[in-house]
């Protein structure tokens, strides 16, 4: 008689590699996001300086721009694969 019990296979060996029972083998995107806009908004709180130029401001703002333009194209590509 067959079994009714599915196996999961994820691709991780679990002799190599004994976290992956718990799933800890993968990444995680919502924690590398949450870090992405941790380290834009560190960008963005480091206007406040002892800086007089305004060319150290328009870089911080630029890396920002790009790391939040990169956090978005993440969230919007992981939210249309989700529902697939």
């Amino acid at each position: 008689m067959a079994s009714t019990e599915v196996e999961r296979h994820t691709g991780v060996d679990v002799e190599e590699v004994p976290s992956a029972e718990w799933g800890w083998s993968k990444e995680n995107p919502r924690v590398i996001q949450l870090g992405g806009l941790l380290g834009a908004a560190f960008l963005l709180l480091m206007m406040h300086g002892n800086h007089v130029g305004r060319v150290e401001d328009w870089f911080l703002v630029g890396f920002a721009a790009l790391v939040l333009g990169v956090v978005a194209r993440s969230w919007y590509v992981g939210r249309n694969r989700e529902t697939r």
